[in-house]
């Protein structure tokens, strides 16, 4: 079993705020591909260095669990493409892990 989380920045490279209708179609396009999500509402600041410069966002996590790893790397790659092409992002974070249930 497989775990994705999916980290989504809430503001445009420009600062101004992604609009809530992109995050309801996110969840919805999760929903129809995984039956289930879990998501984190809480705004997280993440921190990245490139060069000397240091970069914050504000993003928001996206969690789903599945048992179909090929489908689910398959619909990543893809979601992927469409969110930073979408949000306007020149990078979406995307982390796959093994995980087990009790």
């Amino acid at each position: 079993m497989s775990e994705f989380d999916l980290f989504v920045p809430l503001y445009y490279n420009d600062g101004s705020p992604i609009e809530s209708r992109k995050f309801q179609k996110l969840q919805k396009r999760l929903l129809g591909e995984f039956d289930g999500l879990t998501y984190f509402p809480q705004p997280n600041t993440g921190f990245w260095k490139m060069g000397e410069i240091l970069f914050q966002d504000e993003i928001v996590i996206y969690r789903v669990v599945t048992e179909s790893l090929g489908r689910a790397r398959r619909f990543f790659a893809r979601l992927k493409k469409d969110l930073k092409k979408e949000l306007k992002q020149e990078e979406i974070l995307i982390i796959e892990r093994k995980v087990r249930t009790l």
